[in-house]
């Protein structure tokens, strides 16, 4: 798509990596619940991404790597052959549409609950410590969240080569590449902040050992995908699953600065504040991270047309991810470009309705012109 006078930059073609992008928007990943209580991708989830293909990216919604990382009823999974299987139709639907899409790989670790888990086990994390203030939900209802099991430190292996077979199963599927879920107070983010990991062996305590088993992560991945194919998705403002740590700058600056060295794809920040911010301090921001990341910057969290041209004007990011405004507006690149107006948000209730309602049944612009 040519660039317009309302968001040249944000429309401007992208090279990322070996992969021509034919805008910065990106589809951010979001879950979505349509996938079945056997989590295995189907036609209707094909609908849903190659509705919303105009994005330069695509990112699908957080996709579990194993039965132990499961925590979010009927999401998607990438750990069996049938599930690995079925992702082809969602991806040959959105490539059919000119669009590369990556797959998230996700493990919710303490947000997930005993009701998920084999034989109702405990779900695990890096301590022994729960959410505090919310509800986990079930499918049978919202329940308190349980104190999760402390990983032994001869088990994380094992969760290091979960996320590498997923990645794995990602390519057999036909992707573009993948995004490790190091966000959003799951697993990989669970070990990264001192809050959630109080571990005394080489996962914990220092800095350098709370990011052992995201670089182990990262490193696995690496030998099934070349480097621009990856990305890493971190949070560090996020107050969302009871996160937020004293010492959030430093880490989060240690980490980009470690992850600098892999020359990735890119990094994705949710550095926007719409989900809630920790404040431990002052957020940090896009162009905090440029001084230490050398490579592709992603923003995302609450941003509309306006912010996102701005920041990538400013040289603070390359790439903007666009959730919220992207389940109502499958159009939504074409809305940016035409100055068109975005429909009117969702109704929250019927984001998880598990069928097409809240999913597949919103008007692009000109559908709805043509009903009024």
């Amino acid at each position: 798509m040519t660039s317009t006078t309302n968001v040249p930059h944000l429309l401007r073609s992208f090279q990322l990596k070996d992969l021509s992008l034919k805008n910065r928007v990106v589809l951010a990943p979001m879950t979505r619940a349509r996938a079945g209580a056997e989590r295995i991708p189907n036609a209707l989830m094909a609908e849903y991404y190659a509705q919303r293909a105009g994005a330069g990216l695509i990112i699908t919604e957080g996709t579990t790597i194993s039965k132990q990382a499961n925590g979010w009823q009927n999401s998607p999974g990438i750990y069996t052959a049938e599930q690995t299987v079925a992702w082809k139709q969602v991806v040959d639907a959105v490539h059919a549409k000119g669009s590369p899409i990556f797959l998230q790989l996700w493990h919710t670790g303490r947000a997930s609950h005993p009701s998920f888990q084999e034989n109702n086990q405990l779900p695990v994390a890096p301590s022994a410590i729960k959410i505090e203030g919310s509800e986990s939900h079930t499918p049978n209802g919202k329940q308190p969240y349980e104190t999760p099991r402390a990983l032994e430190t001869d088990e994380i292996p094992q969760v290091v080569e979960d996320y590498r077979q997923a990645a794995a199963n990602a390519k057999e599927a036909g992707f573009d590449g993948v995004e490790i879920h190091g966000a959003n107070g799951y697993l990989i983010d669970e070990f990264l902040q001192s809050k959630t990991n109080h571990r005394n062996d080489r996962y914990g305590g220092s800095l350098e050992n709370r990011y052992r088993f995201l670089k182990e992560i990262v490193e696995s991945v690496l030998t099934v995908w070349d480097a621009g194919r990856v990305g890493v998705r971190l949070s560090p403002n996020g107050a969302y699953n009871d996160m937020g740590s004293p010492d959030y700058r430093e880490t989060f600056t240690y980490v980009a600065q470690q992850l600098n060295t892999y020359q990735l794809g890119y990094l994705h920040l949710l550095d926007g504040l719409a989900f809630g911010f920790h404040e431990q301090g002052e957020p940090m921001t896009l162009s905090e991270f440029r001084k230490v990341y050398d490579g592709v910057l992603m923003g995302n969290c609450g941003y509309d047309r306006a912010d996102a041209e701005k920041a990538i004007a400013a040289g603070d990011a390359d790439l903007i991810a666009f959730g919220r405004p992207y389940i109502s507006n499958p159009d939504l690149v074409a809305r940016f470009a035409n100055n068109w107006k975005l429909n009117p948000d969702a109704d929250m209730s019927v984001w998880y309705s598990f069928d097409a309602e809240g999913y597949t049944d919103f008007p692009t612009y000109q559908e709805s012109q043509m009903v009024a």
